[in-house]
């Protein structure tokens, strides 16, 4: 019997064939296989062929196709929950590629990628207009007008506190000069960090360009600030430790009343009552194992139940209220950057909440999007390189290090990066691409980590690092971190206004 006329057959009997059925090596009819007991047979496909017909395993088909559905419909929520928009939230980028043995191909073709991407941005700035690739720099005569785009590899200083860089691009390397005698260029230079992409206007020397000026990708001047029609307030929660000694439990649950309008002035509850959506930056849980010592500190042993007793927190959180997560560096998920949603088999329970989120670290999140309103495009990134910076960028260091917060987010994303200097953090080479560079220009950029409680603006964005729920460990001061604790971020969406309120006074 053909193929066709196989199917007919079936669709005669009412039996739907899936198209996995059948191949060109089956030498029997399967129609005529169908033995007593499967008259109530609805839908064929491979699997229970495999179970009917080969086994010989007489089943309850009715049953099977009801579990079947069932489990289809589930994948289909899975995939609506966590693919497409839902209750105004949609996930714009959240990192999900599985992990795979890297070669030293990948790193080429990680920082060959990066490169491209970041002098792209460059390109599109007036002041390099007339770039040139760094081989034919060598080519121009001395004291000629250069641009170049180049990869920072090396930064040393002279005997007369002049900086000499060395940059590179895909088809070569230079020497570039920042005179000490340009007091601002200077002060630029001071700032550099290794791996960034610069653009440099200058003229030429023996192998060599003395530097006029330096670009970075930075933020265009038009970014719009953005507000929306309707009344509409976010929450950033940041480092809550649960399962630590210290977790502040008095405080958090205070927030959960609030968040339900049972605790707060009249002005407290009515900004509870507009709340749609609340973002937790990362290290949702102590974690077990992170540091030396660690179980000393823990009164929770066990990661899973570190989740459980948060999930216990937040599933009284009213359930028209989205709950978005990324995972920080505490949390049951790989280190390196980008990190992933937090495994599901460690954090079931919070993946099983019907208003959660899970995204990766960084991801970016777009709410409130409507047929006439773009949203507001939120980064998240728990901020494992923002210490680095603190104690690398000089400028940073002598304002005031990790106690400048603000200054280190400014500073990434004139970088238009996350983490640009190989030491700050550890990384997955993508071969593809660098997916903690800064592509899209977000509204909001949200970090967590360094637990200092800050707002301010860069460019129309806002930036907030979102305080943390835990008091201060041995390890945090070992860590310099000087912790500003219990502190919600309340952002109005209709007029961008910040408002802090301190659950420790409550």
């Amino acid at each position: 019997m053909s193929f066709s006329k196989q199917i007919n057959a079936f669709l005669e009997k009412g039996v739907l064939l899936s198209p996995d059925v059948m191949d060109e090596h089956n030498s029997f009819d399967i129609l005529n296989e169908l033995k007593e007991g499967h008259e109530d047979l609805i839908y064929l496909n491979k699997d229970l062929k495999e179970i009917i017909f080969k086994k010989k395993i007489k089943i309850n088909l009715k049953e099977y196709e009801k579990a079947n559905f069932l489990l289809e419909k589930k994948k289909a929520e899975d995939h609506s929950r966590y693919n497409v928009p839902r209750n105004n939230v949609e996930l714009v980028f959240s990192y999900n590629k599985e992990s795979k043995k890297r070669s030293v191909n990948d790193f080429v073709s990680f920082f060959n990628s990066r490169f491209k991407e970041l002098a792209n941005m460059l390109r599109r700035r007036q002041e390099l207009q007339g770039l040139t690739s760094i081989v034919n720099v060598s080519k121009k005569t001395e004291r000629e007008n250069v641009a170049v785009i180049g990869m920072i590899k090396e930064i040393s200083i002279t005997r007369n506190q002049n900086i000499i860089l060395t940059v590179e691009d895909q088809t070569g390397e230079i020497k570039v000069l920042v005179n000490k005698s340009n007091e601002d260029l200077l002060k630029i230079g001071k700032d550099l960090v290794l791996d960034e992409v610069i653009g440099i206007t200058g003229v030429t020397g023996k192998n060599i360009i003395f530097s006029n000026d330096i670009y970075f990708p930075d933020i265009p001047g038009d970014k719009e600030f953005k507000k929306s029609k309707e009344k509409s307030n976010i929450l950033f929660v940041g480092d809550l430790h649960a399962g630590s000694k210290v977790f502040l439990k008095k405080e958090f649950e205070r927030f959960i009343l609030w968040l339900n309008g049972t605790i707060g002035n009249e002005e407290q509850k009515e900004a509870a009552k507009n709340v749609k959506h609340v973002v937790f930056t990362g290290d949702l849980v102590e974690g077990v194992g992170v540091y030396p010592g660690q179980e000393d500190h823990l009164s929770i042993m066990d990661i899973k139940n570190q989740y459980i007793e948060l999930s216990k927190y937040l599933e009284r959180i009213p359930p028209h209220i989205n709950i978005i997560m990324c995972p920080g560096n505490h949390d049951a998920v790989g280190l390196a950057e980008p990190q992933v949603q937090i495994y599901k088999d460690f954090a079931e329970c919070l993946w099983d909440l019907p208003n959660v989120y899970m995204v990766s670290n960084p991801s970016i999140v777009n709410v409130d999007k409507t047929e006439t309103f773009s949203g507001f495009d939120i980064l998240l990134y728990h901020g494992f390189s923002l210490i680095y910076y603190s104690d690398n960028v000089e400028s940073i260091r002598l304002a005031g290090g990790q106690k400048r917060v603000d200054l280190i987010m400014k500073f990434l994303l004139q970088k238009r990066h996350l983490a640009p200097t190989h030491e700050s953090n550890q990384y997955i080479p993508d071969s593809d691409s660098d997916p903690l560079v800064i592509n899209k220009v977000p509204d909001f950029f949200v970090t967590g980590h360094i637990h200092r409680a800050s707002a301010s603006q860069y460019k129309n964005i806002t930036l907030i690092n979102s305080s943390c729920w835990t008091e201060t460990t041995p390890d945090q001061e070992k860590r310099g971190l000087e912790p500003q604790p219990g502190r919600l971020f309340i952002v109005d969406l209709q007029t961008r206004k910040v408002k802090i309120m301190n659950f420790l006074g409550l």
